[in-house]
């Protein structure tokens, strides 16, 4: 499946909607199923990426566009992202050797995405068809009833819903 640019899957939802639990879960079943999968998360607000003083930090603030730091088993990139933010073209950039991409927040980047939706938290849908949006996973039916629904526990199907579409 693997090909320049994986498929990204954009997860959207209101804080609390369950976007980070239910792509956690969602991990392990596409990994069975044979996929080398990467994720990205959009954070809203300003993150320590690296400690100011350590190594990686210093090439950054040098000039370096790209600093890698690697361990024994861990590998962390900082790279200016200014002109290239959106999920599809991060994972052009630097995901290529992942099969599928799996993207959470980003609600105004273009792409594909899959909304997170309960009832419990009383708000309205955050993207709209047109946004994007193939599915939503959610426990109102009476939501998007045009596109197709995921109960809240439905990691197989919807994994299997991403395997279909990413075929496509």
């Amino acid at each position: 499946m693997n090909s320049l640019v994986p498929p990204v899957f954009i997860f959207v939802g209101h804080s609390g909607s369950g976007k980070t639990t239910l792509v956690e879960k969602l991990l392990p079943v596409l990994t069975a199923r044979g996929l080398h999968l990467a994720t990205i998360k959009h954070a809203h607000h300003k993150v320590a990426l690296d400690r100011e003083g350590k190594d990686s930090w210093r090439y950054k603030q040098a000039g370096a566009a790209i600093s890698m730091l690697v361990t024994a088993d861990e590998l962390q990139l900082v790279a200016d992202a200014v002109d290239r933010r959106d999920p599809e073209q991060l994972a052009e950039r630097f995901l290529g050797e992942a099969d599928m991409v799996l993207a959470e927040g980003f609600s105004l980047a273009p792409g594909v995405k899959i909304e997170v939706l309960r009832r419990a938290c009383g708000k309205p849908p955050r993207c709209a068809i047109e946004d994007g949006l193939i599915g939503i996973v959610t426990d109102m039916d009476e939501v998007y009833p045009q596109l197709p629904h995921f109960a809240l526990d439905d990691i197989a199907g919807l994994a299997s819903f991403l395997l279909e579409h990413a075929e496509r």
